[in-house]
């Protein structure tokens, strides 16, 4: 009885968010939407008040952010979810890698495991230390799984041998644990353009070309972290999801509120399909003409969906789910079955949730994730030139490099 109201109370939570998400992103627009949206935008008035107020205040350095005296790179967006940030975060922390440099990527483990309460307040009636941060992988071993250290954190550390992982929503002492237990010289800030408690040298502030800044609104009325105008932070923009057209306006519009910055246009190619949990894997050839089930649970399961159907693929059902939902085993199994039913030939994924999936999971028919990697289309020939110019101004680059 208990258990079934739990489940009941489960279905009506799921369903009240995936309501909410559909009215910020503009999915709905009867009159329940209208009402509950104009519900939003008054405390999306208070959030947008609050975030200018501690910008303003880190800015005028009543709030100070901390040194820790090594390279620090920022990677984030102005919006909530979809940018494609965690491919560039690999890509720039494997090329930073390759050039010599110690990196530790540090990550506030959204949507990982929590501390249970009675161990806060037991620390805070003991005094006792706080634990230490999260090594999800010390460089040679991935030591957590997905559920203990957040989707994004285990899949970099699953696909970057010789990088630190660590997560703590305490960044500062991420920071020092990293440089003082592991002699780390660069630490790369994933997801930290809103973190201003640690100084920063660079800030790679990521804008999904297909969907810039949603309906304008900051959260929870639209997808905003903060007003566009504190892209001024930015040291470089990167344009993500980008079909490689001129997009004048939108360039001038970044332009306005940061004369001068270099925008760097790149898009997220398909590469492969990985058997999830396997070894096999299959050129991207296979979808012409496959009938396929698509399963995702990310912020932007349309752009998943689109690579699919531009590899030639038929969709015969969906399966949607919220940002970072983790499958219980009956979801699994329901969206199985209904592939098998439909007798399609593959069920695909994407890698971030593919790293939720269950090992030993049987899905009864081939179940692979598409992989996706960063391709540089202007602003820089590729992306190594891109490290070099960002992270290494006074190196030269070579001459035969040639800007498109």
């Amino acid at each position: 009885m208990v258990s079934a109201l739990k489940l009941r109370l489960s279905g009506s939570l799921n369903r009240f968010a995936s309501f909410t998400v559909d009215v910020i992103y503009g999915r709905r627009e009867d009159g329940v939407a209208r009402a509950w949206g104009g519900f939003l935008w008054l405390l999306s008035v208070l959030f947008r008040q609050i975030s200018v107020l501690r910008y303003r205040l880190y800015k005028a350095r009543i709030l100070r952010a901390q040194h820790l005296g090594c390279l620090v790179i920022v990677v984030g967006n102005l919006t909530v979810g979809g940018t494609g940030k965690t491919p560039i975060v690999e890509k720039l922390a494997r090329t930073l890698t390759e050039r010599g440099r110690k990196v530790a990527i540090l990550s506030r483990g959204y949507k990982s495991r929590k501390e249970p309460i009675w161990k806060k307040w037991y620390r805070l009636v003991t005094h006792t230390p706080a634990p230490n941060p999260r090594v999800v992988s010390d460089g040679k071993t991935v030591l957590l799984n997905s559920e203990v250290a957040g989707d994004e954190p285990y899949m970099l550390a699953k696909n970057l041998p010789g990088v630190l992982v660590i997560t703590d929503k305490d960044r500062v002492k991420a920071g020092q644990y990293a440089i003082r237990e592991f002699g780390v010289d660069t630490l790369v800030l994933d997801d930290g353009f809103q973190y201003f408690q640690l100084k920063d040298h660079l800030q790679l502030l990521l804008i999904d070309k297909t969907n810039p800044f949603g309906n304008e609104h900051t959260l929870p009325r639209g997808i905003l972290r903060e007003p566009v105008n504190h892209l001024a932070r930015a040291s470089y923009v990167f344009l993500t999801k980008s079909d490689g057209r001129s997009d004048p306006e939108l360039i001038a519009r970044i332009q306005k509120h940061r004369p001068g910055t270099e925008v760097i246009e790149c898009n997220h190619e398909p590469k492969y399909l990985q058997q999830v949990h396997g070894a096999e894997r299959k050129p991207l050839s296979v979808l012409r003409g496959a009938q396929v089930v698509a399963l995702s649970a990310i912020a932007m399961p349309e752009s998943f969906e689109v690579f699919l159907e531009n590899l030639g693929a038929t969709l015969a059902e969906r399966f949607r789910f919220l940002d970072h939902h983790r499958f219980s085993e009956d979801e699994l199994l329901n969206v199985a079955r209904r592939a098998q039913e439909a007798g399609v030939d593959y069920l695909v994924t994407t890698e971030k949730d593919a790293v939720r999936i269950p090992k030993g999971f049987d899905a009864g028919i081939p179940f692979y994730y598409l992989r996706v990697e960063i391709e540089m289309l202007s602003g820089m020939e590729d992306f190594n030139e891109a490290v070099s110019r960002i992270c290494f101004p006074r190196q030269v680059i070579p001459a035969t490099r040639k800007r498109i």
